[in-house]
């Protein structure tokens, strides 16, 4: 399990190394276009979730566990992509199989 730190207050939660390598594709995308967007995520057990404003001003860290670098699902990163500029901002949607198509909407 790594970790996603937002801020410099201690403010994180445990992500899954192989979910956390694909959020930091789909933040550094849209932070470098300059898109700011709302994050939600579980945030442990019991149901609990958190709400981050993800914006170029704020400190983020993405803290891995593991050594080895989870190989990319680019189909996955578009799923995540299009969640982050949608209405209710991303949420991370279940991993699809590589050849899926995405819908268009």
């Amino acid at each position: 399990m790594g970790r996603f730190i937002y801020d410099t207050v201690g403010n994180s939660v445990e992500v899954e190394d192989r979910t956390l390598a694909h959020l930091r594709i789909v933040f550094m995308n849209k932070l470098r276009r300059g898109e700011p967007f709302m994050f939600d995520v579980d945030a442990g057990p019991g149901g609990d979730r958190r709400s981050f404003w993800i914006h170029p001003s704020v400190p983020l860290q993405f803290s891995f566990h593991g050594s080895r670098t989870p190989r990319i699902n680019r189909v996955w990163v578009e799923a995540l992509m299009q969640a982050a500029s949608g209405p209710n901002g991303l949420t991370v949607v279940p991993e699809p199989r590589e050849d899926a198509v995405l819908e268009e909407g």
